[in-house]
């Protein structure tokens, strides 16, 4: 007996597999998030401690720095990261870079920057749900509306403290280089790539690549 199957059903068929093997991969990448979040929380809690103790003495000013971003969804939310600036220029609205805005880092705040140490906070925003270890990073509210279609599809996968981008380039690309990659990894995401991206990241800060600020780029990262 032969069974006939159009080809539009066997797409169809194809598809649905497809989409249940990405749920299933996402479940899991947010599974690694919580379970790599709490072993990081409780075997570099006097990691914690000591950069708090740093930002605190090295300047006035609290130990956090804490802005409004839009991640999944187009949800706003509280990201947090250490303070790596002076207290008075964090609370400022977002400008263009310049040579003035990088003096007002301060020198435990370079070292933070420098190696990405600044981001450690967010396992906090990781583990509320609201971020992922690896996804595109999330912009300012004000910087949405300067997306295309296309890179708004950032917005469908949960922002993350390590990108593509950042593997990429980091902050020596240009912003709407950025944004182009971030679209980039939404499309073609994978855990295959979350790895591949995880370990890139180590290298990168550790020969701390690109650590500088373009000087004409918005203000993203504080």
């Amino acid at each position: 007996m032969c069974f006939k199957i159009s080809e539009s059903k066997l797409l169809a068929t194809l598809k649905t597999v497809k989409d249940i093997g990405r749920q299933f991969q996402l479940a899991l990448k947010r599974l690694l998030d919580i379970v790599l979040c709490i072993i990081v929380l409780v075997l570099g809690f006097p990691f914690f401690v000591l950069i708090a103790f740093l930002v605190k003495f090295s300047s006035p000013g609290p130990i956090f720095f804490m802005q409004q971003r839009v991640g999944r969804g187009g949800k706003i939310f509280v990201m947090i990261k250490f303070r790596t600036m002076v207290a008075d220029h964090q609370l400022s609205v977002p400008h263009v870079w310049n040579l003035t805005e990088e003096a007002r880092i301060t020198s435990v705040g370079r070292f933070l920057r420098d190696f990405g140490l600044d981001e450690l906070p967010q396992v906090f925003n990781i583990l509320k749900g609201d971020m992922s270890i690896v996804g595109p990073r999330p912009p300012l509210p004000m910087q949405v509306d300067d997306y295309t279609e296309r890179q708004a599809l950032a917005f469908n996968m949960r922002p993350g403290v390590l990108s593509w981008a950042a593997v990429n380039g980091r902050r020596s690309i240009s912003m709407e280089q950025r944004r182009d990659l971030h679209a980039w990894y939404v499309q073609n995401w994978s855990l295959w790539l979350d790895l591949k991206i995880l370990f890139r990241s180590f290298l990168v800060v550790l020969k701390r690549e690109n650590a500088g600020e373009r000087l004409e780029t918005i203000i993203t990262k504080n």
